[in-house]
């Protein structure tokens, strides 16, 4: 059974129908310790498919519904989610020059929101984002967006790292902002096919990821606090991308 209003499926049938009709899913939670053949068939397709999924307790899930759920809640995403390797040779094809954002980790859907509204001011011409550890689309999140959730490619992947090899081998550059540098971020060509790499709030870019790209760079920071929130560092970055791509009228 599905719940427009709340935006999820549940039940194992549903959640299968939900799958190969090609909706856009989340995240699907399963039941810790859910066996069963028609269970079994649904995680053959969750795995195949590239779903995204969470093995909770029952209370988490009884939380969301108390209907008869099977142990399997879908959430459904309001939006369509693409491949890197499907928008990037659009870009240039259209002979743009192409800037991606990249985020790694985030959490809060109020940020997350915040930098796809920037992202789409800017211009940027896609954002991705991990299918595991992210924050959740939300109603908060295209509210916090102003509507640019709807406007902006979101490129979901199951492999950060793979994703940032392939935006590397298309001729751009990786662009990663950490306080880990002694390069300040204004002293790096953004004029020039451009990914620019953000980290969790917490943890900043994890160090796998950090280790594959070509460049790191640093806002500097004259206070005490030792870090700025990331989707204000995001619009610091992504609108120095801008300035120097912007033609001096002087």
């Amino acid at each position: 059974m599905t719940s427009n209003r709340q935006n999820f499926t549940y039940g194992l049938r549903a959640t299968m129908e939900a799958i190969t009709s090609g909706k856009a899913i989340d995240k699907v939670l399963i039941r810790k310790g859910l066996k069963g053949e028609l269970f079994q068939e649904l995680f053959s397709m969750i795995r195949e498919r590239e779903v995204p999924f969470q093995h909770v307790p029952s209370k988490k899930l009884e939380r969301i519904t108390k209907k008869n759920h099977q142990g399997v809640i879908a959430f459904l995403s309001p939006v369509e989610f693409y491949r890197v390797e499907e928008v990037l040779p659009g870009i240039f094809e259209r002979g743009q020059m192409p800037f991606l954002m990249v985020l790694d980790g985030l959490t809060d859907v109020r940020n997350f929101g915040a930098i796809l509204r920037t992202a789409e001011c800017a211009g940027v011409n896609g954002v991705v984002i991990p299918s595991r550890s992210f924050a959740r689309i939300s109603e908060d999140t295209a509210k916090t967006s102003a509507g640019a959730l709807y406007r902006i490619p979101l490129c979901r992947t199951p492999d950060l790292g793979e994703s940032v090899d392939y935006i590397k081998k298309s001729g751009i550059q990786a662009v990663g902002v950490t306080e880990k540098t002694d390069h300040l971020y204004y002293d790096l060509d953004f004029n020039r096919p451009t990914a620019l790499v953000m980290g969790a709030e917490d943890k900043g870019i994890s160090p796998a990821l950090l280790n594959k790209l070509d460049h790191r760079a640093k806002i500097p920071l004259a206070g005490d606090i030792e870090s700025l929130n990331v989707s204000v560092a995001a619009g610091v970055m992504i609108y120095e991308v801008v300035r120097q791509r912007t033609p001096s009228s002087a």
